[in-house]
């Protein structure tokens, strides 16, 4: 009788032990869950309650409550073109990088004006000790907007040292996060570093991305790149439908944005060889239609890149000018998810002609995402 006691509590002390062991591995995993790919309405909001956070307006600020368990670790000085960034910690497990927008300093709406384009793979020098050397595509016909090409340069040289110390700290999931020129910023940023981890000069991170109201980062063929780079769940791009910011920059297409095989590549030896005088007359209806766009780019280079930098050299002394892009042809960037306003929404954020922003800011995208049905 006593062996048999003895065998049934040292069963029932196998099976208590084997029931705590579980336990602690299902509470271990949900505290080490990946972050996953693929929207998550909740994950945004939270995101966005962080994101209002990046302002030193304490007005602005303070209707929007950080959600637990974040807690903010670091946030920066002004940095580059009045650019600044925060780190914030989820309860140990991921790690959040918030892009601050456009402010109301003037050297913040260089950023934004700023708006020729460079190749996106290059280097930038800032300062006599900066050089920043970048690759964002290496498809030599990918560009993107200097602006904040130079404000992602200035930002990475903190962002990168802390994602490192981080990892180090046994972190693995990183999620970026940008409203308004922000999200522009948060763009580059997002292509930056996959470059780095694919080149091996940054750890291996989960690494998710929302952009924000973003407006367009850069072209056509940089659009390609960075929804390659993100496919399958791991960047989005939430835009308002009724926000205006997302529109910009304009755009300007020429026929040198096309792919090289394209329905307009051998159009002038094809009128060359018609006869006269049909062939003046093509010639004169392809030149109506080519030239403008032509001229507008041109004026876009040299309003917005050459005078601008002249601007820019009162912020950032020592930057040399770069080589600007034959393009300006902006496109909206990334796997989008779609606000649309109701008449509820309309009653409580009027169209206000008398005010910019009145539907950009992140009160009225955070109402907007309460009506989004699509996604938990």
């Amino acid at each position: 009788m006593d062996i048999i006691r003895h065998c049934r509590a040292k069963w029932m002390f196998m099976k208590q032990y084997f029931i705590f062991i579980l336990l602690m591995t299902v509470i271990q995993l949900s505290f080490s869950q990946n972050l996953q790919p693929g929207f998550d309405k909740r994950e945004y909001r939270d995101l966005m309650m962080l994101s209002a956070h990046s302002t030193a307006d304490s007005t602005y600020y303070s209707p929007f409550e950080i959600p637990e368990p974040y807690k903010m670790i670091y946030q920066s000085d002004p940095l580059g073109l009045d650019n600044s960034w925060d780190l914030w910690s989820k309860g140990g497990r991921q790690v959040v990088i918030s892009i601050r927008g456009t402010t109301a300093n003037p050297a913040s709406w260089l950023a934004n004006f700023y708006a020729a384009m460079v190749p996106a793979k290059g280097s930038l020098q800032l300062e006599d000790d900066f050089t920043f050397n970048y690759t964002l595509s290496e498809d030599p016909k990918a560009f993107v907007h200097i602006g904040w090409l130079v404000s992602t340069a200035f930002l990475s040289r903190e962002i990168v040292p802390a994602i490192e110390e981080q990892y180090n700290a046994g972190h693995r999931d990183f999620l970026i996060v940008g409203h308004s020129q922000g999200g522009a910023i948060a763009y580059l940023l997002t292509s930056f570093l996959h470059h780095l981890q694919k080149n091996g000069d940054l750890p291996t991170i989960n690494l998710k991305t929302y952009c924000s109201a973003a407006p367009k980062p850069g072209n056509l063929y940089y659009a390609y790149a960075f929804e390659k780079q993100t496919q399958g769940g791991w960047a989005y791009n939430v835009i308002s439908t009724s926000d205006w910011v997302p529109e910009m920059p304009i755009s300007v297409q020429t026929l040198d944005d096309f792919n090289e095989i394209n329905p307009f590549m051998h159009a002038k030896t094809i009128i060359k060889s018609q006869k006269f005088p049909k062939n003046l007359v093509l010639k004169h209806v392809y030149n109506k239609l080519d030239k403008p766009t032509r001229r507008a780019l041109k004026n876009y280079q040299n309003y917005l890149g050459k005078k601008a930098y002249k601007i820019i050299q009162s912020q950032i002394l020592e930057f040399d000018q770069p080589v600007y892009a034959n393009s300006t042809h902006y496109v909206r960037t990334g796997n989008t998810i779609i606000l649309t306003p109701t008449d509820d929404y309309f009653a409580r954020f009027p169209n206000d002609t008398t005010k910019l922003f009145p539907h950009h800011f992140h009160a009225p995208y955070l109402y907007l995402l309460e009506e989004l049905n699509t996604f938990k």
